[in-house]
């Protein structure tokens, strides 16, 4: 069986196809001249002919430039006929071959006769279809929707289609299968276990598409043509069909659809929330390529939505040398700017035009990424696309894709030209073959005689493939990946609208934002049309995904050693089972081989694990001791809740000191070696930093400095800032409080969780990570006040303690999680003890892990690298 030459890419953008016909046409009344047997498309703007013979054109007869269709009877009484008068028609895919449409202005009489089907039926909605294109385009598609419709409500799904017969329909929708610029209407209908959708007409290659539900993995909302009515799905690889794009008729159609799916026992999503995939990005183990794609994938951008086609920087400003250095900062573009304002005398023209105009303003004319601009750069690997958009045309060969270098030069000078990039020019598995006029198509010649073919490279570029894989090494280089996160804001973040679009000269045509037109609101037929035809034109901005500074990426120097996963798992095996406490073991450390801890009884206890014996054990106080730090070779500095700290002397088995350190209870503890300072925090709300401690009589003159707040400190860090220490406080209330110690000024205050912090550790000068009574994790970058991931674990952590990007989380039922922060997953989890771990301690030079619990035990953990 010959496969079929019509596509619906044949048609206009957005023509619907309703069905097809049997017939033989001529072009004479006589039964032997120019006779083709073929089949009629009835299409809602055109009729198109496509002969059996595959040397003959396709015959495209617009309904608009038809004279007169009605039934004949020819010369040698053929009956069913159809006669179609035309003032003009094009032909198209001659000998197969794709080339620009041959259209023809001259007056003709086409003879259709129909080997099966009525012609007077035919006729009829021949003759419906003819009135409608005499309409305007507003009241053209009204009345072509309600043919439509009309038709839809006697189609019904077909349940002989379906994989088991025992299966039950659980609902069905009017629905839009969405491909570049197609749109195949049909029925989707769900059951508990497959997913179908069937074309309302006999183009698809299959009568039915089948999706079962255990291999659908992601599932996106979309917005489709400025409507949240669009559904994206994705499935696993062995599926029969890997994704599908459908549009509903109305939002809450969509909505019902999205949580059908969602909900469905069969249906297991891999979900991959923005603040995990951008952590790991920040650590190197997601690449810039993957996580701009992730991103316009979250911005509702597709690649089967032309109007939303995913869009990438230029990221390489040089198309000149013979070299391309990636080491020099020249080489590439300045990512803080939009590409209409990286020219400054360009800029100042746009501007002085912004300031003349009235509200709304905007400064540039034309988008960053559009359907003729997605295709301007695709035309080769896609020329089909460009012939539907353009009517048949492709674009006049000066003003094609000729040249990089030129095409750069040009989005640095035109006034009206500001166009980003598309994923093929990073996409190495393609090997640049949209660079390659690899249908070998006519595509005319240039003002100079010079004949379009391949895309003119630059000269550092030996082959499409080479340019790709050395642009994609310029996306990944250090200088990208120092910069990307301020292009992320432009685009992505909260640069793209409001005053911080206005200061980074980033405003473009108001119509093109989300929300910033409803359709549903706009009834006025002109109007709606006006929209969706300068939406196809103009573009879209991506959704909004950040509103506050994107994070910067850490060096993949920085994280080299710690990018594996095996090189950051641990086995761990208890070596050590210490039972020494009568009440619960609130603190716990390790110096050389004797394990220091502190307990509700208030004792302090020392126990040796060479000797395996309780070698120190001594009554600090009537009250429960919170946390002890080593603040010298041999001195414990223990705090209780007696509003004291006591210094004891591990050696000589005394009490040094003890001193008034609080008005209320002494809650956590944190020494700075470097500076021998003991930085001190209470249930009073006041952090303080003491200084000559362990020096009788001198502690409370060695008060260096106190911080307060108003919630209850729940935890202390430090940090060192290019040599300034920063005194970090978290509370009762979740707050995170920054001092200058220098200055005692705050430097920052951020809310990080909505309970009292639990734990608290310093991942670099720039991230903390941290956990909370109701049992969020949470990832803070401290350079741009926000977090960066949060995630509900599965118990309530107590405890928190870190090595590196390697983590434990303490549980309140005794569990022990084990994190590798960099790739964002939990690696292992156990019970360590019968009830909540107060404390963990990781010791660097022995690789083992303490833990204390409310279970009055202690328990040592040897840990191993896994292979």
């Amino acid at each position: 069986m010959n496969r079929s030459r019509f596509s619906m890419l044949l048609l206009e953008p957005g023509e619907i196809y309703f069905e097809d016909y049997s017939c033989t046409m001529k072009t004479n009344s006589s039964k032997l001249e120019n006779t083709q047997q073929g089949r009629l498309k009835l299409c809602s703007k055109s009729l198109v002919f496509e002969p059996r013979e595959w040397m003959y054109p396709l015959v495209k007869l617009h309904f608009k430039e038809c004279v007169d269709i009605n039934t004949v009877q020819t010369e040698c009484n053929d009956e069913n006929i159809i006669k179609v008068k035309v003032g003009q028609y094009a032909e198209m895919l001659e000998e197969n071959i794709l080339a620009p449409y041959k259209f023809k202005y001259e007056p003709k009489d086409f003879y259709f006769v129909f080997d099966f089907s009525s012609a007077d039926e035919c006729l009829r909605q021949m003759h419906q279809l003819m009135r409608a294109s005499s309409l305007h385009a507003p009241e053209h598609n009204s009345m072509v929707a309600t043919i439509l419709h009309s038709r839809y409500m006697r189609m019904t799904f077909d349940p002989v289609m379906m994989e088991d017969f025992t299966e039950k329909i659980i609902c069905q929708f009017q629905t839009e299968k969405i491909s570049p610029l197609v749109r195949h209407n049909g029925k989707l209908a769900l059951t508990p276990t497959s997913l179908y959708f069937q074309p309302f007409s006999n183009i698809e290659n299959s009568s039915i598409l089948k999706m079962k539900l255990e291999y659908i993995k992601r599932i996106y909302k979309r917005r489709f043509l400025l409507r949240q009515v669009g559904l994206e799905i994705y499935c696993s690889e062995t599926s029969s069909v890997p994704h599908i794009y459908l549009s509903f008729q109305t939002e809450s159609e969509r909505d019902s659809a999205y949580q059908l799916l969602e909900e469905s026992p069969h249906v297991l999503l891999e979900r991959v929330h923005v603040e995990e995939m951008t952590l790991q990005w920040q650590n190197g183990i997601v690449s810039n390529y993957d996580y701009l794609m992730y991103l316009n994938c979250l911005a509702d951008r597709s690649k089967n939505d032309l109007t939303q086609y995913p869009v990438f920087p230029w990221v390489v400003a040089d198309y000149t040398s013979d070299e391309l250095d990636l080491e020099k900062e020249q080489t590439f573009r300045d990512l803080s700017r939009p590409m209409g304002a990286l020219n400054p005398d360009r800029l100042e023209k746009l501007l002085d035009r912004y300031h003349e105009m009235s509200d709304p303003k905007f400064l540039y004319g034309s988008h960053y990424s559009a359907p003729g601009l997605v295709l301007f750069y695709l035309v080769r690997k896609y020329p089909q696309y460009m012939l539907c958009l353009q009517n048949g045309r492709f674009d006049h060969p000066d003003r094609m894709f000729n040249s990089v270098r030129d095409v750069y030069n040009n989005c640095l000078k035109n006034m009206s030209d500001f166009k980003e990039l598309v994923p093929e020019f990073y996409d190495t598995n393609a090997k640049g073959d949209f660079l390659v006029n690899t249908y070998d198509i006519d595509f005319g010649e240039r003002h100079d005689g010079t004949k379009v073919d391949n895309v003119d490279l630059p000269s550092w570029a030996t082959s499409p493939e080479d340019f790709v894989v050395k642009l994609r090494q310029a996306l990944e280089s250090q200088y990208v990946s120092r910069h990307l996160h301020l292009w992320i804001d432009l685009i992505f973040g909260y640069k793209q609208r409001g005053e911080e679009a206005v200061k980074a000269n980033n405003v473009f045509h108001h119509v093109c934002y989300e929300g910033s037109i409803d359709l549903e609101c706009i009834y006025d037929m002109n109007d709606r049309h006006a929209l969706e035809v300068q939406i196809m034109e103009f573009g879209q901005i991506p959704k909004q995904i950040f509103t506050k500074p994107h994070v910067r990426k850490i060096l993949p120097k920085i994280l080299k050693p710690l990018t594996t996963k095996t090189s950051l798992e641990y086995n761990m095996k208890c070596t050590h089972t210490i039972r020494l406490h009568k009440e619960a073991v609130t603190s716990v450390l390790r110096k050389g081989d004797r394990i220091i801890s502190v307990c509700k009884d208030g004792t302090l206890k020392v126990y040796d694990l060479v000797q395996n014996k309780q070698i120190r054990s001594v009554i600090l106080c009537a009250t429960p001791l919170s946390s002890c730090v080593m603040v010298d070779e041999h001195i414990v500095a223990a705090g209780s809740w007696d509003n004291e700290i006591y210094l004891y002397d591990v050696e000589y088995g005394r009490v040094v000191e003890s001193f008034r350190a609080h008005d209320d209870s002494v809650s956590c503890l944190k020494w700075l070696e470097k500076d021998h300072l003991l930085i001190s925090g209470g249930w009073d709300g006041v952090v303080r930093v003491w200084g000559n401690v362990g020096k009788t009589g001198q502690a409370l003159r060695g008060l260096k400095a106190e911080f307060d707040h108003d919630g209850k400190i729940t935890t202390i860090a430090y940090r060192y800032r290019r040599h300034v220490v920063d005194i970090l406080a978290c509370t009762s209330d979740g707050e995170l409080f920054i001092w200058d110690y220098s200055t005692k000024e705050l430097i920052n205050n951020i809310s990080i969780h909505k309970s009292a912090v639990t734990g608290f550790c310093l991942l670099s000068e720039d991230r903390i990570v941290t956990s909370s009574e109701s049992g969020d994790l949470s990832v803070t970058d401290l350079s741009v006040s926000n977090s960066v991931y949060q995630k509900q674990v599965s118990t309530v952590i107590s405890s928190l303690c870190c090595d590196g990007s390697v983590l434990w989380l303490g549980g309140k039922s005794g569990e022990l999680l084990h994190w590798n922060i960099i790739s964002v997953e939990q690696l292992s989890e156990q019970k360590a003890h019968d009830d909540l771990i107060q404390s963990i301690y990781f010791d660097t030079s022995s690789k083992t892990l303490i833990t204390a619990s409310d279970d009055k035990s202690i328990k040592v953990w040897q840990l191993t690298q896994r292979s």
